[in-house]
């Protein structure tokens, strides 16, 4: 199994920034895609950003120029830098990690998501 833990929420004014990080643990065989969702209270969760295990990069356009993904293979730790932060990013934020497994001779993935930290903008 494997355990997502997230930290660096908090409260921020508008404008302001956080980074957000979230490491893996426990037993795996690789670490594919990495991405962050974020739910606003009524709201469906959505897609912010994702990394893949080489680096490629793809955001929501809602924060294309504000937010920068990153992550550190070696630490199994993905990254979440938001600046410029507006009201509208208030939410609970997620990690989610595709997982690669190995058993038995067979490869198999599956996707993980951490426990959430929560994002609050206002002054």
């Amino acid at each position: 199994q494997v355990q997502l833990v997230e930290s660096g929420g908090g409260l921020v004014q508008p404008g302001g920034s956080l980074r957000l990080s979230c490491a893996a643990s426990g037993s795996f065989f690789n670490i594919n895609a990495m991405g962050w969702y974020r739910q606003a209270p009524g709201k469906q969760r959505e897609s912010v950003a994702a990394i893949t295990a080489g680096g490629a990069t793809n955001y929501a356009e809602s924060v294309k120029g504000r937010f920068t993904t990153s992550r550190d293979n070696a630490k199994n730790t993905v990254y979440l830098q938001m600046n410029s932060l507006k009201p509208e990013d208030t939410a609970v934020y997620y990690c989610n990690a595709e997982v690669q497994h190995y058993t038995g001779g067979l490869y198999y993935t599956k996707s993980y998501w951490g426990q959430g930290t929560q994002v609050t903008v206002s002054s």
